[in-house]
């Protein structure tokens, strides 16, 4: 007869709430609470970023009343014009058309210019003396102003999507090509080395090494893009496409519409900070998802 078998209540943990087919959600409570906190306070800062802007707004048109009350237009007054007055569903509905075609000419910016910029952070990353020959080239042509570049780039595209993808894609490849270089390189050596020695090559690495830990990289280069886009499609309607909010702060300077002039800055303003919080919220999910911590 065998001897009885004691069994510790200290060596086995018993989860009640777990069955058959039920996955252990117990685990996850203190990083879905973490994840919401730092959400929040990342919309919190935007929403005191937002503030700010808008105290700024005024303290700028007291200190110098000769702008106002004819050109200048206080926070209060944009919100009654858009809001409030008799013809403000009319002036709503005709920003908010003009928003929707910046935002989509400002979408095909940010598409054209991040996906330039990662192919060309790839190549630069895995053919050292490409990066070595044509970054200063690129450094160079980032110094030249996109107003003096549209002329030439109009009389080459054209006026339309061609001008829009090319102007927003100039703002946003510079600076998103120099954080994901940055991401790309600072791949873990010691990951790169287990590649080599099972014989991988450098796009083997790259796509299993540089890439997964460039994601914090992308992010940020997404989320300063996003206004950048805005502003490439602003400028290219401005001086290209004749559309949009760039037209229409083109147009309302010299008609002395100042109404519509603040309210398109204004627009254009809460969108750059919505995009921006989308993307960063976006962000914080999928580094929660990837394991990795948000600095």
């Amino acid at each position: 007869m065998s001897a009885p078998t004691t069994v510790s209540t200290t060596d086995v943990v018993v989860t009640e709430s777990e069955g058959p087919g039920q996955p252990a959600t117990t685990s996850r409570g203190p990083e879905i609470t973490g994840l919401l906190w730092q959400i929040t306070k990342f919309l919190g800062s935007l929403l005191m970023s937002f503030v700010l802007i808008l105290v700024i707004w005024w303290l700028f048109l007291l200190a110098y009343p000769d702008i106002g009350p004819i050109i200048g237009r206080t926070p209060v007054q944009v919100f009654q014009y858009l809001f409030t007055e008799p013809g403000a569903a009319d002036a709503r509905s005709e920003i908010f058309s003009n928003l929707w075609i910046t935002l989509t000419d400002a979408a095909i910016g940010f598409v054209v210019g991040m996906a330039a910029a990662l192919i060309t952070a790839a190549l630069f990353v895995v053919s050292r003396p490409a990066a070595q020959t044509f970054m200063p080239i690129a450094m160079l042509l980032r110094s030249v102003p996109l107003v003096a570049m549209t002329p030439l780039i109009t009389l080459v595209v054209g006026r339309g999507v061609g001008v829009v993808a090319v102007m927003g894609g100039i703002v946003v490849f510079f600076p998103a090509l120099v954080m994901i270089m940055t991401g790309l390189s600072n791949a873990p050596k010691q990951i790169n080395d287990v590649i080599a020695v099972y014989g991988g090559n450098r796009w083997t690495a790259l796509r299993r090494a540089a890439i997964p830990s460039a994601v914090p990289s992308l992010f940020s280069a997404a989320k300063i893009s996003v206004p950048g886009a805005l502003v490439g499609a602003t400028v290219a309607e401005w001086l290209g496409t004749n559309k949009g909010l760039g037209a229409t702060l083109q147009q309302a300077l010299p008609a002395a519409a100042y109404n519509e002039l603040w309210a398109s800055v204004l627009v254009i303003t809460v969108a750059s900070i919505i995009l921006y919080a989308i993307v960063g919220v976006i962000e914080s999910i999928v580094l929660a998802q990837m394991g990795m911590q948000q600095h």
